[in-house]
């Protein structure tokens, strides 16, 4: 059935078990009074993805759509988003309690990812239960939104698990790849070379032959959380969605290629891409993570389709995607916690020591990231620069590298801007620029001729790292105690004592610690435990 036979850490078993799917992920969501069902009737021209961007903007609920404009009736007629839109979500895809501080989902993530939990493949499961071939496809079937004005046509592909698989190693790739509707049985997808599958796609030109593709719509929202998320090339993105669930992904073999996908999942669509530009047909402008508007069409590769097979009433799920301040995007939460644990990790395999947090800024998507380390030799912070630009990943991302020490809160703008203030001196190389190196086609920065990915490959980047810990070139003073920096100005213990102990006394009318001062409080232990510099 396969190219290369299935390894031995996936286990057979008869028939998919009960398990996650998006229906046990709607439930659950609609238990925690995190699941609007929209009943009244909405447009899939735009309307669909303004009320989206609405909903994000205000931390709302996922959206089931009941009603949609040409769907009322027919094959698919329910459309579903938002389901990781919002913290409280990210909770419960990750069983942690209400309230969870970014700093513990992090951590908790990048301990869940160093546990992989292989798949399981299965005979059959829910998603066979209508099986489509030849003229009985038609993917205008499926309500796919138009999300924006600007974009050019309507994405089917925007929040799903696209698989290929390694011809040499065997090794599935789960990416979450864009991709246009542009006939009934053709997807015109958005084809990077240095994107997981970008790999299998360029295996299929050496060898001249089509390469198989399985798109998966609808499954628990593991599967986008995970196929969204940039783990090394190495690791399976299966292996990562059974971490998260404590329990094995229960797979099928495709009906026309030969993968894998989901048992449970809502819909599936089989086929091939061809790697002959001369099939290359127009796709785009999309509205982009970045936030700005799309660009011009071109060309691009079309998955052919042969196949699709899916559950009965299926539910399609999409996201919007961009992100601009106040206005999230669902990749925004990826990035702030799926992305900066995985980042943590890649730091740690590369062996960089002392690293003790990380965090991707929602709002910037991953271009930009701020890592905590406990400083203990100097170019500690230029080697975190370099270990994350040396990754396939550092193409999307990590175009900016901030490195702190632990006294700085990483999630404070405030705390973050202290440091670039007092900690930075351009001229004493706390600034460094790399490059050009490759990076994002999609990153508007880029003039057009240097994010040509038909002739480049990959887009243009020139990276900077900035060095906000205390230098160590710096000579010890006297009038610093003997030390390189001078110390922190902090409240006498006693002092601070005395005004605890009597302010309730002074009627300022406020708690003496609110959360933010806890937290800076929090800060302020840490900067008491800090080497002496």
């Amino acid at each position: 059935m396969n190219e290369v036979p299935a390894k031995p850490r996936r286990r057979d078993v008869a028939a998919a078990q009960e398990g996650p799917s998006l229906r046990t992920w709607l439930a659950e969501l609609e238990a925690a009074g995190q699941l609007a069902r929209v009943n009244v009737k909405v447009d899939w021209e735009e309307e669909i993805g303004a009320i989206t961007r609405a909903n994000l903007a205000l931390g709302g609920p996922a959206l089931l759509f009941e009603r949609i404009a040409d769907y009322e009736k027919g094959r698919c007629t329910r459309f579903m988003t938002s389901g990781v839109g919002n913290k409280r979500q990210i909770e419960l895809l990750l069983g942690l309690p209400n309230d969870t501080s970014d700093r513990a989902i992090v951590r908790h993530l990048k301990d869940t990812f160093r546990k992989p939990v292989p798949p399981r493949i299965a005979k059959t499961g829910p998603v066979k239960e209508n099986i489509l071939k030849d003229e009985e496809i038609n993917l205008w079937d499926f309500p796919a939104p138009k999300w924006h004005k600007a974009d050019g046509g309507r994405y089917l592909d925007t929040f799903c698990g696209v698989v290929t698989q390694d011809r040499t190693t065997g090794r599935d790739n789960i990416g979450l790849y864009r991709g246009q509707i542009i006939g009934r049985r053709k997807i015109g997808k958005l084809l990077i070379p240095t994107q997981g599958w970008g790999g299998h796609f360029q295996q299929a030109r050496e060898s001249a032959k089509p390469m198989p593709v399985a798109v998966a719509h609808g499954w628990h929202d593991v599967l986008p959380f995970c196929a969204g998320s940039p783990f090394p090339k190495h690791i399976c993105e299966w292996d990562m969605m059974g971490a998260i669930l404590g329990r094995a992904v229960d797979l099928v073999p495709c009906e026309t290629v030969p993968l894998h996908v989901p048992a449970s999942a809502e819909i599936v669509i089989e086929g091939f891409i061809d790697p002959d530009p001369a099939t290359f047909e127009e796709e785009g402008p999309f509205a982009e993570y970045p936030g700005y508007l799309g660009g011009k069409p071109s060309p691009k590769p079309v998955l052919r389709v042969t196949c699709v097979t899916h559950r009965n009433d299926p539910i399609l799920r999409g996201a919007l995607e961009g992100a601009r301040p106040g206005f999230p995007s669902e990749d925004s939460l990826l990035c702030a916690y799926a992305w900066s644990a995985i980042a943590w990790n890649m730091l740690e395999d590369a062996g960089v020591a002392g690293v003790t947090d990380c965090w991707m800024p929602p709002v910037s998507t991953g271009t930009n990231i701020v890592v905590q380390i406990r400083k203990m030799y100097r170019g500690h912070a230029q080697q975190v620069g370099a270990a994350l630009w040396g990754t396939a990943a550092g193409q999307w991302f990590w175009k900016n590298v901030m490195v702190v020490e632990e006294d700085v809160d990483i999630r404070d703008p405030v705390a973050l801007d202290w440091a670039m203030a007092f900690r930075v001196n351009a001229g004493l190389g706390d600034i460094v620029f790399y490059g050009p190196t490759f990076g994002s086609v999609l990153d508007p920065s880029t003039p057009p001729e240097k994010a040509n990915p038909m002739k480049y490959g990959t887009g243009e980047w020139t990276r900077v790292l900035i060095d906000a810990t205390r230098s160590w070139e710096l000579e010890r003073r006297p009038e610093y105690g003997g030390r390189r920096y001078p110390p922190i100005n902090k409240l006498d213990p006693a002092l601070e004592a005395k005004v605890k102990a009597r302010w309730a006394e002074y009627g300022i009318g406020i708690p003496y610690l609110d959360d933010q001062q806890r937290e800076m409080l929090t800060m302020m232990e840490l900067a008491k435990k800090l080497p002496e510099v």
